[in-house]
């Protein structure tokens, strides 16, 4: 029982990986942008999750752990912020390589919209929960500010990405919230969520959830851009260097 929670992270990650190095998929060329963003938006995630701990707030069962912790934190827990992303932005990649034509447009821009005003207001409704409260609200601000601050048009293509990961993750969460386990890898306070689960899941995890993606998927594409500008600048020197010879 205590290696549950690990093998949650092994099995999530493992045929993502694996599957990274097809040639017809060849994701391991972008592992140095995806890991060099998760770094990024990880360590957000980690910083919130150990705050969150020591108020309380949600915490861990000893019984399906290892017993390694980094901080307050099961090393488990530190191995999730690596291995769902990996397995999210993988997903993302694969139907972007085989659908090459995007989902967006203006129906996108008003789902967005209405998604980031919905789930300001719901996070001002519970502010006094404090899950509820920081999820919405952080969730709203990050969908408003990658959308249209930043104008990133991948946005749809993550919804498309998201609707299909949903299955895998009704799994997880299913599992580490308690579903057919005797009691929770993941346990809450419910006093700081607003108290509505779907099974076993509280639906503040399925906001956090894409949250998590999303801000993955944000430095991810940045990444991506600035190490191919770097490649091509470096191409363009290596040019340069052997025509003056």
């Amino acid at each position: 029982m205590r290696f549950t929670y690990l093998f949650v992270d092994v099995v999530c990650v493992t045929l993502p990986f694996l599957f990274s190095f097809h040639p017809e998929i060849k994701f391991n060329r972008e592992f140095k942008a995806f890991f060099s963003g998760n770094f990024i938006s990880g360590l957000g995630f980690i910083i919130w999750d150990v705050i969150f701990t020591e108020k309380g707030i949600w915490g861990f069962n000893e019984e399906f752990v290892v017993g390694i912790n980094v901080y307050n934190l099961p090393l488990e827990e530190i191995l999730f912020f690596v291995c769902i992303p990996f397995a999210c932005v993988f997903t993302y990649r694969c139907l972007n390589s085989f659908f090459t034509k995007g989902w967006g447009g203006n129906v996108e821009k008003g789902i967005t919209f209405f998604f980031s005003v919905s789930f300001l207001l719901i996070g001002l409704w519970f502010w006094r929960r404090t899950y509820t409260a920081t999820t919405f609200i952080s969730f709203a601000l990050v969908l408003f500010l990658i959308r249209f601050a930043f104008r990133q048009a991948w946005v749809g293509n993550l919804y498309r990405a998201w609707l299909i990961l949903l299955f895998p993750f009704f799994i997880i969460n299913g599992i580490l919230t308690g579903t057919g386990l005797s009691s929770p890898v993941v346990w809450y306070n419910n006093r700081e969520t607003m108290g509505v689960r779907v099974l076993t899941i509280p639906a503040e995890d399925f906001v956090y959830g894409l949250e998590l993606v999303m801000l993955t998927v944000f430095f991810y594409e940045l990444f991506l851009l600035f190490f191919k500008g770097a490649e091509a600048e470096e191409k363009d020197a290596i040019k340069l260097i052997v025509q003056q010879r």
